[in-house]
Parts: structure tokens; sequence; C-alpha cells
């Protein structure tokens, strides 16, 4: 749910207290955990002849430990940088898709088997039992002797139930319990398999490309934006790292027809471009990292675009202007800086990253690109600039986010901020 679109859009807030809710439950499945590597020594012990289940222990606590230390992680992510949080996020997410099948499995299968006491129990039983009446007289021991055999939970079963020890009745090849553990297994396969094939693709670079993404690029503009000299090849040297695309709708797409750009409100000149004029405006190029609040980075980023300070200074900004206001081309997306951020140099409206046009994944063909911010200020699929007298409360910002986007650091190298 934290990590699906769909929920994204439909929990709102709520996706904020879930996000909390989590990690609270997380922080509290460290007492059971501690507590059982207080008595592991003796569990171990325990199941000596049950290597199974000595396995299953380890697949257990692999899971606790991997998720509780990366969680820690990315719950600290201001403190940890991010290649830290881009490692435990991965790391985070494999272990859910590896471990929630796993206890989904078993939950179901082990359910019968966890209420049969002889199945529950970790140690076999041992017992007396009286055999006097069961041994030949003539082979009858001294009457202050006792012979005793140890038995198993199961064998005590057998012998009430059946004293002359019957030949036990043939088992089938295939159980019902050996079906339904089949059953759930390739249940799981085929609902969860095609999701997870798709998260390994976009996490591990099997498609994720800018490449691929461009392939497959639903926009239409033309001409296409050609890159300066210091773009192609770009001068950061590549992005390092992979963009994780999140969207509150579905993916925009774009062409002449449908896209023009805007700056309106309290400025002197209200300036609108079509697409073949917006790229004929003059860009620069800067190389800056993305920060994704959630917890991933994608590492020298070049980008080629306008510098927001150019087009504020050549629309005229009004005295009475307090904040400047992005609109998605999605239609339901905005968010919004004050003027005295908006100062910044490295702001830019981007149109083209490492040398090509940015794809309708990664919010082409224009998105916001504010480097000392978390992204989710970085409006994507970006078409209009406002400005307004008063604040405004962005989309995620209504919804939970802090309005104080600063990256940990970036207000202290930033002058003349109030």
């Amino acid at each position: 749910m934290l990590v699906g679109g769909f929920w994204r859009e439909l929990l709102g807030i709520g996706r904020v207290w879930l996000k909390w809710l989590h990690i609270v439950v997380g922080l509290a499945m460290l007492a059971p955990v501690v507590y059982y590597l207080l008595l592991a020594g003796k569990h171990w012990k325990q199941l000596r002849n049950r290597p199974w289940q000595r396995a299953n222990t380890i697949v257990v606590l692999a899971l606790l430990v991997g998720w509780l230390l990366s969680g820690i992680v990315l719950w600290q992510f201001k403190l940890a940088g991010p290649r830290w949080s881009n490692a435990s996020l991965l790391v985070h997410d494999l272990l859910t898709w590896v471990g929630l099948p796993y206890i989904i499995y078993h939950s179901i299968t082990r359910t019968r088997w966890l209420k049969d006491p002889a199945r529950r129990a970790v140690k076999a039983t041992t017992v007396l039992v009286e055999s006097r009446n069961m041994v030949h007289p003539a082979d009858a021991p001294d009457e202050n002797t006792t012979s005793a055999a140890v038995v198993s939970t199961e064998s005590i079963r057998t012998t009430k139930e059946n004293p002359l020890h019957q030949a036990e009745k043939p088992q089938p090849v295939y159980t019902r319990r050996a079906f339904i553990r089949s059953a759930v297994g390739v249940g799981l396969a085929v609902t969860l398999g095609p999701t997870f094939i798709s998260w390994v693709g976009r996490n591990l670079s099997l498609d994720n490309s800018i490449d691929s993404m461009l392939e497959n690029d639903p926009n239409n503009m033309v001409p296409l934006p050609q890159a300066l000299p210091a773009s192609s090849p770009p001068m950061g040297g590549g992005a390092e790292g992979h963009f994780r695309v999140y969207t509150v709708t579905p993916i925009p797409s774009f062409s002449n027809a449908n896209w023009s750009f805007r700056i309106d409100g309290l400025v002197e000149r209200a300036q609108v471009w079509n697409w073949e004029q917006f790229v004929k405006l003059a860009r620069t190029v800067q190389v800056s990292d993305f920060h994704c609040v959630t917890g991933w980075s994608v590492y020298k980023n070049t980008w080629e675009g306008i510098s927001l300070k150019q087009l504020l200074t050549q629309a005229g900004v009004k005295p009475e202007a307090h904040s400047v206001k992005f609109y998605s081309g999605d239609g339901v997306y905005t968010d919004a800086i004050t003027m005295d951020q908006a100062q910044m140099d490295d702001i830019m409206v981007a149109v083209i990253h490492d040398g090509k046009p940015i794809p309708a994944d990664l919010g082409g063909p224009v998105r916001l690109v504010i480097p000392q911010m978390y992204a989710y200020k970085s409006v994507k699929w970006l078409n209009r600039i406002e400005l307004i007298e008063s604040e405004h409360i962005g989309y995620w910002e209504e919804r939970g986010y802090d309005k104080d986007a600063w990256l940990t650091g970036a207000a202290q190298r930033i002058p003349n901020l109030s």
C-alpha cells in the first residue's frame, strides 16, 4: 500500500499515518527478536535433529533482522545519507518480496499442522510404559523389575488406538496436505510473480534505462530539443542510480497540439509559448543530485533547461507576489515555493536529461528541478507557473508531507533566506 500508485492517491493523508504505523510496528518487532535471541541457544539444541526447522529459523531471523536494520536506516534517512538509504530501500523491498510470500505460504499450509499437539511439539515426549502384560510368562522379569520402553508421541497414540499393532493403512502418494501446499505455492507464484518481475526490472537495471523509457515514450513532441555540447556527452558523466516512477494519476501524454507553457498571475508581462517557441529559448546546463523523500537518490544528473530566475525576470514580478505556484499537466498535482526560495540559481525548468529528451515517465517533456529540495517539489509535466500573493499548500503537503522540503544542510548553503 505504501508503494502502490493507486493507494497513494486513494489514501491521501492516510498514507502518512500508515507510514508512521508501519515504523512503530517495525520498531516494536525489536522486542520479540531480542527476547528470542536470548533463548536462541536453548532452542537451537532442541532442534538438533530437525534440519528443516533449523533452516526455517534462520530464514525467519534473516528476514526480521534485515527488515529491522534497513527499516531503521529508512526511518532516519536524513541522518543516514542518500547512499545508505538507496541500499536500504532496495534491501527492504527485496526482503518484502521474498518474505511476504514465504510467510503467507507457511501461515496457510501449517494452520492445521499447528493445531495438532503431536506436530506442534518441539521435543519428543519420553514416557515409561508398563509392559508386564505384554511379555510371555517364561520370560517374565523379576517382579521388582519394571521394563520400560521409550516411545514417541506418535507410537503412544498408535498403541492406545490399536494395542495389537495392526498394520497401518497404506498412505496415498499425494496427500491432501501436499495438495494444499502445492495449490498455495502456485497461487502465490501466479499472483505475485509478474509484479515481482516488474519490480526486479525497475530496480535492478533490467528495463528502467532512459533509453528504454524513450523507446516507449507516449509523448510526441516535434521537433525534439537538441542538446548543447555540455549535455552530450553529459558533463556530469551520466546519472548514477535509477529513478522510481511515482505518480498520483496515470502518466499523461502530450503532443504539439495539446501542449503549451505559460507564466501568469502577478507578473507585468504574461508569457505563453507553444512547443516550437519553447524549445528555441536559451538554455543552460547544470549537474545535480536528485533525492526522493521516500529514501532513494540518483546522482550526477546533467539537466538542461531554462533558469526559473530567467523566466521570472522576463515576465516581470509584481511587488505583491509572495509565492511561485507550479502546475502539472496531469491536471491534479501542484506545489509552490516562496519568492525568496525562487531566487536560487539552480532551480531549472528542464527539457533534457543527460543529453536526451525527458521521457513522460520522468515528467517530460518539461519538468521542474529544485536540486536542494526533496523531489516532491520538482513538479513533473510542468506547463504553468503562476505568481500568487499568498502561500500555497501543495498536493503532498495537503496529505501530510512537510512544507519545508529542504535537504539536510541545504538552507545553510543558500544566502538571504527568510
